[in-house]
């Protein structure tokens, strides 16, 4: 059956009234998340990373990503500047005066992902470990992760007829190997980021806290902000020198969500439409992808 913008345009319709006669009562604000029992993690010390960027080629072997020779004077190099369709992993520079430091960016894995919650498709999931994961059989490229995300992490492939989105996934294809770590930690001379249980980073963070208290500012990054992240940060200049704006400790998606539920009746009427408009763009994927395999053919 073909669908044409009437029919879906009535059907949308349709499932709106339907969804909106049988929504349940507006719920109260949401529950707070915690760490998952399994969940493994990241901790980067901003006094111990020396800039090699060894840990940005290594997550770009370890991913197959393709160079990014697009950065200006630079073609002839794998150079980006930042988190792009080509790079999950990114060390940056702060520079004032005569203050300096590193910084690496990537996922945060968090405790209560925005991505998660802005996704009502469900390509993105937070599974096994903690670690935040994205399906491309289900994404339709809206591109709401992108927007919702604090930390402008989930980017989009705008040079491919066939976008994906691309992020870190704390390299989740090695989780079969018994010394699983990201290839971004595995590679470190400095031991700058390392990898483990977040029980173990967390209390790895709160010693070295304790025992050089002069040496950094006097918070872990991601124990509690935006609801917390298994990627912690310790830093001996102030986190928004180093881009970290946020010094909430409410998860993005709890407010959203608050908000939504409220509005909409925990959220089931627009969803209906999002999931109405899901089927007719995966649909349309399909035959895109069949014409393509005949045309090869």
């Amino acid at each position: 059956m073909a669908f044409d913008r009437r029919s879906l345009l009535k059907g949308m319709a349709t499932a709106s009234a339907a969804a909106v006669a049988s929504a349940s009562p507006v719920k109260a604000a949401r529950e707070r998340k915690v760490v998952p029992e399994d969940a493994r993690g990241m901790l980067y010390d901003t006094t111990l990373c020396i800039g090699c960027k060894a840990c940005v080629r290594a997550c770009k072997e370890a991913n197959d990503l393709p160079a990014d020779t697009r950065t200006p004077g630079m073609e002839n190099y794998d150079a980006p500047t930042d988190l792009n369709e080509y790079t999950k992993n990114i060390i940056k520079l702060y520079k004032e005066g005569d203050r300096r430091s590193y910084v690496k960016r990537q996922c945060m894995q968090c405790v209560d992902p925005a991505c998660v919650g802005a996704c009502m498709i469900g390509a993105f999931r937070k599974e096994k470990y903690g670690v935040i994961t994205w399906d491309k059989e289900r994404c339709i490229g809206c591109r709401y992760c992108q927007m919702a995300c604090p930390f402008n992490v989930p980017k989009f492939e705008w040079s491919s007829l066939n976008p994906y989105i691309v992020k870190c996934e704390y390299c989740r294809q090695r989780a079969g190997d018994k010394q699983w770590e990201p290839a971004c930690c595995e590679v470190c001379p400095r031991e700058a980021v390392i990898a483990g249980t977040y029980e173990e980073l967390l209390a790895e963070a709160k010693r070295r806290l304790a025992e050089y208290p002069d040496r950094y500012e006097p918070k872990i990054y991601g124990e509690k902000d935006l609801g917390g992240t298994q990627v912690l940060y310790l830093s001996h200049v102030p986190f928004e020198k180093l881009g970290f704006k946020f010094d909430s400790e409410e998860p993005v998606p709890e407010m959203q969500q608050t908000i939504q539920h409220g509005v909409y009746q925990g959220f089931i009427a627009p969803a209906a439409l999002y999931a109405m408009l899901g089927v007719v763009v995966w649909r349309n994927r399909r035959k895109d992808g069949a014409e393509e395999t005949e045309g090869e053919a």
